[in-house]
């Protein structure tokens, strides 16, 4: 069955339905690709830049890029740029094979430069500044580029599959063009499987969230007091940070709790459709992408992080890595070494929580070409028949 073709017929019927699908405005396949080579154009020409003229851009603490990786980047930049305008070319099967091979190496290849990403939020949030310029450019490129390259393999592997680009569907027509209307579900709850998945994970916050009560409280715990830890937040914060830290809130723990209440709004209702208690929004639908964008991005970078904290904690505590030297208000290796364990299970799991839950949402947000739906509401015969 095929979509409805352009005759008379069709627009008599259109007349006693009134009027045709109103038209839409591009579809993000399309538009995605085109402004993926605009950002891998970009990325080169700034990254290349810095290399070029010796700036610095930090790797981690005290430790910044080598020109030869930074030229490495810009390279590969415009090898993504290339791949997006193969990957919708009309090239043979062998070659958008290849590129959907080459688009599964380039996402992770930009994707470890989202992993601070969450410490930039915070410290932005806070009112603690901008530690690095070039590092925050360099955070936010690769995480456009990353999301980018998803969209552009998302569309990519759907069109491999005979699949609408758009929606992922099996529908008459191709979904982009006259028939581009969309459904939208009813907001649904996640399935009890997810949920619990979801708060088992969440688990992994409780032992640094008691660290952290016991020092709020004055008390010491892991080799730190209370007394130490207030004093050292206070001397580093700036801002709003030094505001809170003055009645003993560290503004990590409110970065922890807005994620939970993301990843809540990701599993039940009110996360589709806005509830009464947001005034003039209630009841009107939530933007898809206003928490998929944040949450993925959010998920991917602190799973990223708190896995290798965690890896790190237990090779230092085998003996394959050097311990860590007690530094700040950590006074033994043991100390510090648990803190870093509990940072990599809180961040760990609480990015791969969201992860979980926002593949939830986008599964029971996912809306449909509206083609087939059309064509039933205005009785059309297929073409040909």
């Amino acid at each position: 069955m095929t979509a409805p073709s352009h005759t008379p017929d069709i627009r008599r019927a259109w007349r006693r339905a009134g009027g045709p699908p109103a038209p839409r405005r591009r579809p993000w396949p399309d538009w995605a690709p085109l402004v993926a080579q605009v950002w891998g154009a970009l990325y080169a020409a700034v990254i290349g830049g810095w290399a070029a003229t010796g700036t610095a851009v930090p790797l981690r603490a005290h430790t910044y890029q080598p020109v030869a990786f930074l030229l490495a980047q810009a390279g590969l930049a415009v090898l993504a740029a290339g791949v997006c305008a193969v990957a919708t070319g009309n090239r043979s099967r062998r070659g958008r094979m290849a590129a959907g091979a080459l688009l599964a190496l380039l996402i992770p290849a930009f994707g470890w430069g989202t992993i601070g990403l969450p410490i930039h939020f915070v410290t932005l949030a806070s009112g603690s500044g901008v530690e690095s310029a070039t590092g925050l450019v360099h955070t936010l490129l690769n995480t456009c580029g990353a999301g980018l390259l998803a969209m552009v393999a998302v569309a990519h592997r759907r069109r491999l599959r005979g699949r609408c680009a758009r929606c992922g569907q099996v529908h008459d027509g191709s979904g982009e063009g006259m028939w581009t209307a969309l459904t939208h579900p009813p907001a649904t709850t996640a399935s009890a499987r997810t949920r619990v998945t979801a708060y088992v994970l969440l688990c992994g916050l409780l032992p640094w969230a008691v660290v952290k009560t016991v020092w709020l409280f004055g008390g010491d715990a892991i080799g730190v007091s209370g007394e130490a830890w207030r004093n050292d937040v206070e001397a580093e914060a700036t801002g709003a940070s030094r505001a809170l830290a003055s009645v003993g809130v560290d503004v990590s723990v409110l970065a922890a709790l807005l994620g939970v209440f993301l990843l809540a709004g990701l599993m039940y209702r009110w996360g589709q459709v806005f509830p009464r208690w947001t005034p003039l929004l209630a009841g009107r639908r939530v933007p898809r992408l206003l928490p998929l964008i944040p949450a993925w991005l959010t998920g991917g970078a602190l799973s990223v992080y708190g896995t290798g904290l965690l890896v790190y904690a237990l090779l230092s505590a085998v003996g394959v890595v050097p311990g860590l030297e007690p530094v700040g208000v950590f006074t033994t290796t043991e100390g510090l070494a648990w803190m870093v364990a509990f940072g990599g299970m809180s961040f760990g799991g609480l990015g791969a929580g969201l992860l979980v839950a926002t593949r939830s949402y986008a599964a029971r947000s996912r809306p449909v070409c509206a083609a087939d739906r059309c064509a039933d509401a205005y009785r059309l015969e297929p073409a040909g028949s």
